[in-house]
């Protein structure tokens, strides 16, 4: 490194520990808006499958709390991760180790935005839901980020449960508790969340070795690695199916869902056959891209059947 370089990196990561020069589109990239984006999705297919009814505006403000809690989360998650933000090459542009916001000013957003969202969420909805909610935010930057992510390989699997919850919060909105069918809808993104992060994590394994980040690939190897994204992709296919099965989704989405988990598998077992190459790295790219498609459809597929079936 050339001590122009240097001397840039230490500036930047100067500004990242102290002072922050940070734009409002700087503070929402700390909200991790694409992920907030699913949050709010898959929050409010659990609101609309749930028995009850909830007031439009008191609809619109526990989703909005949600997707707030949501956002804190990223931004605590990005404030205790800004040292290893620095190191790979998919998080180097994040405020934080740009040098655009400060860790102290990412800590104090993401604080009061948790605290707002959860007592909002509890004084306009029902406590319950707050609850839930504070406890989603507790496990994402709690157990996830500052627990497992460093320190076991099964940080995805088990933190996974953060990213899932949100359907099981839309449910609890309206109703004041959950039940089997929102467990399922909690299974379906528990369940999908390792085949879709692995498949990344295969592409970006450098990344996450230069970082020290146990991510499977680092730890158990490409092989193993594949080897669990087919697994976990069998159990996904027929539990993408489930609510029909389970007779709280119509036979439109039980056709659907099965299409889409025979394509997913079919994905799946490309990755796990093809393991060398450009064709290998084509593989995982188009599993993981994909994987995004097929929970945005299985949502969406039961979104539309609630939505028809309540005319």
């Amino acid at each position: 490194m050339s001590l122009v370089e240097r001397q840039d990196l230490i500036d930047t990561e100067s500004l990242a520990w102290s002072g922050g020069m940070g734009s409002v589109g700087d503070y929402i990239a700390l909200l991790k808006p694409r992920v907030m984006s699913l949050v709010i999705f898959t929050a409010f297919v659990g609101m609309m499958l749930a028995p009850g009814h909830i007031h439009p505006v008191l609809g619109v403000v526990a989703l909005l709390c949600i997707a707030i809690g949501a956002g804190a989360s990223g931004a605590l998650n990005m404030w205790y991760d800004s040292d290893i933000d620095r190191i790979m090459s998919r998080t180097q542009k994040r405020p934080i180790p740009a040098g655009k916001v400060s860790r102290e000013e990412a800590f104090a957003f993401g604080i009061t935005l948790s605290i707002g969202s959860v007592v909002t969420l509890g004084l306009l909805v029902n406590w319950f839901a707050g609850a839930f909610l504070a406890f989603t935010i507790f496990f994402y930057v709690i157990v996830y980020t500052m627990w497992l992510k460093r320190s076991t390989p099964q940080n995805i699997v088990i933190g996974g449960a953060a990213g899932a919850f949100p359907p099981m919060i839309g449910w609890a909105a309206v109703t004041g508790n959950v039940s089997i069918e929102s467990f399922v809808l909690f299974l379906i993104i528990f369940i999908w969340t390792p085949p879709h992060f692995w498949a990344l994590a295969l592409f970006k394994c450098g990344d996450y070795k230069a970082a020290g980040v146990p991510m499977m690939p680092v730890v158990a190897g490409e092989t193993s690695t594949r080897n669990q994204i087919l697994g976990y992709s069998v159990l996904l296919a027929p539990l993408g199916v489930s609510p029909w099965m389970l007779g709280f989704a119509g036979s439109f989405y039980g056709v659907a869902s099965a299409v889409l988990g025979l394509v997913f598998l079919g994905l799946a077992f490309q990755v796990w056959r093809v393991r060398e190459g450009d064709a290998a790295r084509k593989a995982t790219i188009r599993l993981f891209s994909f994987s995004i498609f097929y929970l945005f459809m299985l949502f969406a597929l039961l979104l539309a059947e609630s939505l028809v079936m309540g005319l």
